[in-house]
């Protein structure tokens, strides 16, 4: 089975294990019930036109001084997997990496973002390009 079947990550893709989780991980602990909250980093535009459900939109330049509503939402579900998404990975790093230091020790990154998970697990999510706020499908 090649990369981009076992991970829904293009062939190549540099995945950082340490910080990250393949999107077809994703797909299978949401299919077995597990206990996830995505954390969408993107801005509302893009969460409007293409999203994971379920998933919970704090842009990445609220972050911080949402962190504490973060924190408190895994107090309320002991256990629960954080993990960070945006376009294409790069925000949900920095994201992860914030989060970390504000105590979530275990949360990771969606590799790829968006454009992963449309492409390698569910291609009915739209892809799209984002030039600042502006949104189009493509």
């Amino acid at each position: 089975m090649s990369q981009a079947e076992n991970t829904g990550l293009p062939a190549g893709y540099a995945f950082k294990d340490e910080w990250e989780v393949a999107p077809r991980t994703l797909k299978r602990l949401l299919d077995e019930g597990a206990n996830v909250l995505v954390i969408d980093v993107r801005l509302q535009p893009e969460y409007d036109f293409a999203r994971i459900p379920g998933s919970v939109l704090v842009p990445l330049d609220e972050l911080q001084t949402r962190a504490e509503e973060i924190i408190g939402m895994l107090e309320e579900n002991p256990g629960c997997k954080v993990l960070t998404l945006c376009h294409h990975g790069v925000r949900s790093l920095k994201a992860a990496a914030f989060l970390r230091e504000c105590g979530i020790a275990s949360v990771k990154s969606i590799a790829g973002g968006i454009e992963a998970w449309s492409t390698g697990v569910d291609p009915s999510v739209p892809r799209y390009q984002r030039q600042g706020a502006n949104v189009w499908g493509v």
